[in-house]
């Protein structure tokens, strides 16, 4: 589906980002939303069907129901997660510009 595409584990992006200047502020595993993306996804490919093989033929309209279905398959079973990661890197100071949480001075 995606050609030289890899899902890299999150430890290894997570260290990748830090040799590389960046200080982690956030992450975030999207697995579960993902799964009900891809079950939304899934419905509006079946919904036009029709419209979707007139476009792209159905060899790859067949292809792309496969590729969604084991996709959500593999987020609801935990084989598959999309983790978002914020980074940022520091200025002057070490300072990261990002407000405190809950903090009041």
């Amino acid at each position: 589906m995606f050609p030289d595409g890899q899902l890299e584990p999150i430890g290894h992006l997570v260290g990748v980002m830090n040799e590389a200047g960046f200080e982690i502020r956030h992450e975030e595993n999207l697995r579960e939303h993902y799964a009900l993306t891809l079950t939304g996804w899934c419905a509006n490919l079946e919904k036009h069907w029709d419209e979707a093989v007139a476009e792209v033929g159905v060899g790859r309209a067949r292809v792309w129901r496969l590729y969604m279905a084991a996709s959500r398959l593999g987020f609801e079973r935990d084989n598959i997660q999309l983790h978002q990661v914020l980074g940022v890197r520091l200025g002057e100071r070490n300072r990261s510009g990002f407000p405190l949480r809950g903090w009041r001075a």
